[in-house]
């Protein structure tokens, strides 16, 4: 019995030193596919001649504004990063496709950002 317990405590310590995993806002995901649909407008934007719009530093000041953890902010800036990667394979100029791609992620972002806006907003 005496052996056990010396076994046991190794272990409850192992479990007590691991901190606690942080619970993920109840609008990750859709944050997640923001930050996606931001990184694939920093490439795209540009390349269509689009606004003027900084996509990364509109990511970054996101990111400020939420204040996630550090695992948090690692997806988030992951999937901005998929985002860009996924079209800078698909396009290297402005064709009809991509600036019709461009349109409908300007739409879906714009409409993201509202629902995590009035569902989520204080």
């Amino acid at each position: 019995m005496q052996m056990q317990r010396l076994l046991l405590f190794p272990i409850l310590l192992a479990l007590f030193a691991t901190p606690a995993a942080a619970i993920d806002p109840p609008y990750q995901k859709e944050m997640e596919r923001l930050a996606e649909v931001m990184g694939s407008l920093y490439f795209l934007d540009p390349l269509c001649e689009g606004s003027d719009t900084d996509w990364r530093a509109q990511m970054q000041d996101l990111i400020i504004a939420d204040e996630p953890d550090e695992d948090r902010r690692e997806r988030l800036a992951g999937a901005f990063n998929s985002g860009y990667a996924a079209y800078s394979r698909l396009y290297r100029s402005c064709t009809s496709s991509a600036h019709e791609a461009l349109g409908r992620l300007l739409e879906e972002a714009q409409q993201t950002a509202r629902d995590i806006h009035a569902h989520y907003a204080d």
